[in-house]
């Protein structure tokens, strides 16, 4: 390097020109402009993050507006005496909330020991938890998994930003922000009592339960309140992992993080050394694991048949009463906490249920009808639906063009079931899902209904094991023909009532046809002259029965039956189906016999008969008594409608009529042995539908049998097992009843009348006692028989004269002659009858029956 004067003086005036000069401003003010820029930028991003901060913070939710208490709480159904029957719960409300004080401090301290130490302490959100948290995630390399949530954060994020589980990155970012300043000021206005008894009915503690007391009661089997300090750990380490700390299912992973709360509480002075010792010592996981296999067996019982029709009948209410849409209603009773108070009499549905269940009520022989649904998956990857009319149609071209799905035991049903999968999985596929029921045939059904009331006491919609709920419901749910039952419903009580009639007055049992010159026969292809309505109701007569109906016209039966609550009934000309240019309707004389288009209900059938038992006023069968909210509220009182549908005297008219039906009628076999009986028999053509439907001073009770898809029931089959039911079930109800007569109202008189004329009889008649309203009473005396008075029989001896039951024969034929009482033993041949219910009103052919069989 060259130091000399010269290269010095060189260098100076190099440093010194004006060039370099210019070169040293210049680039001073390059670094100023780069220096202010930054500067700019990072206060405009200051700006622009504190705008966006606040932002955030101005769209979080108003503190006035944020509910932190939990959505979604079981509903509780209680029968007639306010014992549990049910718990109805959607999928994320099982819950039970309970106030603080029934929380154990233990439990209290457990959960705040290992989710929130200093939740006394902070004021919503905890600053060094928040560095704790970060720290150990910069230690252990950008694993941030150690939660700095406090117990406020966690109950709004919850109850308030319920959206969490799916949001992306920048969502749980803003949501985090907006989280920590509501946890600020949820906490200046609410207090830490009331903050840690919502977040404590919140949290998810695994198998579908939300809350502490649903955790309790499922895996311990009793109330939070009564939970010790060592089952409070289990609960208090379930909820930062549901599914991996369910100590029901992973009790090796609850049990370590147990054992972590009790170091907690050890740590934070919650317990003593002692109690933490005892603590690891106890076999709780043993004792829950009891509780959990009796829990699993509650949970696989399915609805019975009265809560089925109670759910429907329950959000239909709160859609009409309460302006529900059909969601909210399904909410409502699912998740919304109600209390509903039935009217189901325990001890009755259990007669119901052991009656039901006892094979020998039902015929020797029975069938399986069945029920067949397959999902399968294909090579291709496509899947499949296969249902049980496919499997019939199957058999039918492979096996027997008259192939149904009746067989005659569940062996050969499967066996056929096995024969069609296998011919579908011929190709390689695999079942995704199958669904086999083999449901007993003959069926039937039974309703019963506390008349004075309206109260369901109990309903059963079908014998065999009930496979899941909601399923078929025959006592509501289906449509039956309802045969000679319809009789004093459809056409004796207008004619009572307002058509100028009494049960003395007289038709001629003779050849008849319908205009349509289709013949009418009564059960026993027989004509019986001079028929009393009494009478024609005691044996069941038809042709007596069409003919009241002629005089009162079919328009007044129908609008009677209206009145007694059946829905079904077509009082104007319907297209059936809709679209296919046929129009039926029921206002036609076959209607009296139960000929109708539709059929009716078991439960509406009950109802009816109800009205006549309560004096003639029909009250619309209830469930339910009232619904409570979660408060104590009532949501629906469920008072019963009430319509007087006949007078007090035609009511008791009827029923007396109806009393000789079970004396010395159609009905012999229904007799109680302390208690009177009225009723009604009632078969359909080729034995179709089995009926019986009667009431006593207490309860009314119809049972329907038949089969499901309307098959005939077999010659040699027991044909009145129906009546065995009515009669087991209701003598067994009425056991331990006081016996009482049925009342009649001072607006009824007896009188001594003609058995020819139905005028009041004088010495010269053939006379019987029979009852009249006071309005319809006689004022003529008979004067016919005065030249006959001398021949045998013609005197006014009623006791002498009053004829004699019939004997009771086997010939097994509908409403009439009654089999011998045991199933086993064979029908003699059957008397040839034509329909009792005939098939063609008045020149049509109503859809008799259309439901389709059992679980479709």
């Amino acid at each position: 390097m060259n130091f000399g004067k010269r290269a010095t003086n060189k260098k100076r005036n190099a440093l010194t020109s004006r060039s370099t000069m210019i070169g040293k401003k210049a680039h001073v003010s390059l670094l100023r402009v780069i220096f202010l820029s930054l500067l700019a930028i990072f206060v405009i991003g200051a700006c622009a993050g504190l705008g966006a901060f606040k932002g955030l913070l101005d769209s979080a939710p108003d503190i006035e507006d944020v509910n932190i208490v939990p959505v979604g709480e079981a509903t509780f159904v209680y029968d007639a005496n306010g014992n549990q029957l049910q718990k109805l719960t959607a999928p994320n409300s099982n819950r039970m909330p309970v106030t603080l004080d029934k929380i154990p401090k233990d439990l209290q301290n457990a959960v705040v020991a290992i989710e929130d130490e200093r939740f006394y302490e902070h004021n919503g959100i905890d600053i060094r938890g928040i560095l704790r948290a970060g720290v150990k995630g910069i230690l252990s390399g950008g694993n941030f998994s150690e939660g700095a949530s406090t117990i406020t954060q966690q109950l709004l994020k919850n109850n308030v930003f319920t959206g969490w589980t799916n949001e992306s990155t920048v969502q749980r970012f803003t949501r985090k922000i907006q989280e920590q300043y509501l946890a600020l000021q949820l906490e200046k206005h609410t207090s830490k009592k009331v903050i840690l008894e919502n977040y404590l009915n919140t949290i998810n503690l695994g198998n579908g339960n939300y809350g502490v007391q649903a955790a309790a009661q499922d895996y311990f089997g009793k109330d939070v309140s009564e939970l010790s300090l060592s089952e409070c750990t289990v609960i208090a380490g379930i909820s930062q992992n549901p599914t991996k700390f369910n100590p029901a299912v992973n009790p090796e992973e609850n049990s370590k993080r147990r054992e972590m709360v009790l170091e907690h509480m050890l740590d934070q002075e919650y317990i003593s050394k002692e109690q933490y010792d005892e603590c690891l010592a106890d076999n709780v996981y043993e004792r829950i694991q009891q509780v959990a296999q009796q829990q699993q067996q509650e949970e696989n019982k399915v609805y019975s048949y009265f809560i089925d029709e109670l759910t429907e009948q329950v959000v239909k209410d709160l859609q009409e009463q309460r302006g529900y849409t059909e969601s909210q209603a399904y909410n409502a009773l699912y998740s919304g906490g109600l209390r509903i108070y039935t009217t189901q009499d325990p001890a009755i549905q259990q007669i119901c249920d052991e009656e039901y269940a006892n094979p020998h009520n039902f015929p020797a022989g029975s069938q399986v009808l069945l029920d067949y649904r397959l999902t399968v998956k294909h090579p291709n990857g496509e899947q499949e639906n296969y249902s049980k009319e496919m499997l019939q149609d199957y058999f039918i071209k492979n096996e027997n063009q008259n192939f149904t799905l009746l067989f005659n035991s569940q062996e050969d049903a499967q066996a056929h079931v096995d024969a069609y999968k296998a011919s579908i999985l011929a190709d390689g596929s695999e079942v995704v899902a199958e669904s086999v029921n083999f449901i007993p045939q003959p069926q039937s059904s039974i309703c019963i209904i506390d008349q004075y009331t309206g109260y369901v006491k109990a309903i059963v919609g079908g014998r065999g094991q009930k496979s899941s709920s909601l399923t078929l419901n025959r006592a509501t749910n289906t449509l039956r023909q309802p045969g000679s039952t319809f009789k004093p419903l459809a056409t004796f009580a207008a004619a009572l009532n307002e058509g100028g009639m009494t049960l003395a007055t007289t038709f001629e049992d003779t050849p008849y046809k319908y205009k349509d010159g289709t013949p009418l026969y009564n059960y026993d292809h027989a004509y019986h002259g001079t028929v009393s309505i009494r009478t024609a109701i005691q044996e069941s007569y038809n042709i007596p029965t069409v003919k009241a109906m002629e005089e009162i016209t079919p328009a007044l039966g129908v609008e009677y039956l209206k009145k007694f609550g059946f829905t079904s009934i077509l009082d104007t000309d319907t297209e059936l189906p809709a679209g296919s240019g046929k129009y039926f309707s029921d206002v036609n004389l076959p209607t009296a016999l139960g000929g109708i288009t539709k059929g009716v209900s078991n439960l509406e059938l009950t109802a009816a008969y109800a009205a006549i038992a309560n004096g003639g006023t029909y009250i619309k069968p209830v469930f339910y008594t009232k619904i409570l909210d979660a408060d104590g509220n009532v949501v629906i009182d469920n008072t019963p409608e009430e319509t007087s549908v006949v007078r007090p005297s035609t009511a008791y008219l009827l029923t007396s009529a109806m009393e000789d039906v079970v004396k010395k009628g159609t009905g012999k076999r229904l007799q109680l042995n302390n208690m009177p009986v009225a009723g009604k028999t009632g078969t359909t053509d080729n034995y179709k539908n089995l009926w019986f439907a009667g009431y006593t001073p207490y309860y009314t009770c119809a049972v329907w049998a038949g089969y499901d898809d309307n098959t005939v029931l077999p010659a040699g089959t027991a044909r009145t097992y129906q009546q065995t039911l009515w009669k087991t079930i209701m003598q067994r109800i009425h056991n331990d009843l006081p016996s009482k007569e049925f009342e009649m109202p001072s607006t009824v008189e007896k009188a001594s009348i003609c058995t020819k004329t139905g005028l009041l009889a004088t010495y010269s008649c053939k006379s019987v006692t029979e009852y009249f309203d006071t309005e319809t009473l006689p004022k003529k005396y008979c004067d016919g028989h005065f030249f006959n008075f001398f021949k045998p029989g013609n005197n006014s001896d009623d006791e002498k004269d009053e004829e004699e039951p019939k004997p009771d024969d086997s010939v097994d034929v509908p409403d009439e002659i009654t089999p011998p009482e045991t199933p086993e033993t064979p029908d003699v041949p059957e008397v040839p009858d034509p329909p009792e219910t005939p098939e063609t009103p008045d020149g049509q052919t109503p859809p008799t029956d259309p439901q389709t069989p059992a679980e479709q």
